[in-house]
């Protein structure tokens, strides 16, 4: 999986928003879920971190739930928006990372 924007948007960033994650999403859409979460908390851990070049669209499937806004007020659409992992929530939502026996 890829998860970086490789070249700038003419259309400016995208804006981070909170997506609904459904029961009936494909496999495949799930399992770049988890990746992408466990890139985020080798990289991070529970330290702030910013948006930065990080993909807006993986971002949202997290936002508001185990990825969460530190500024008040939070600007989706600022790449120095900074934000924080809830290890906590992470640890519920994508227990599968945490075990040893996970790839």
């Amino acid at each position: 999986f890829q998860f970086t924007i490789r070249r700038p948007n003419k259309k400016g960033p995208t804006p981070i928003i909170r997506r609904e994650r459904y029961a009936d999403r494909r496999n495949v859409d799930r399992k770049a879920d988890e990746v992408f979460m466990l890139s985020l908390i080798e990289s991070f851990g529970e330290e702030i971190f910013v948006r930065g070049n990080l993909d807006a669209g993986r971002l949202s499937w997290l936002f508001g739930r185990e990825v969460l806004p530190v500024d008040d007020p939070f600007d989706p659409c600022d790449y120095e928006a900074r934000m924080r992992i809830d290890l906590g929530k992470t640890m519920v939502s994508f227990s599968k990372i945490f075990t040893e026996e996970y790839e």
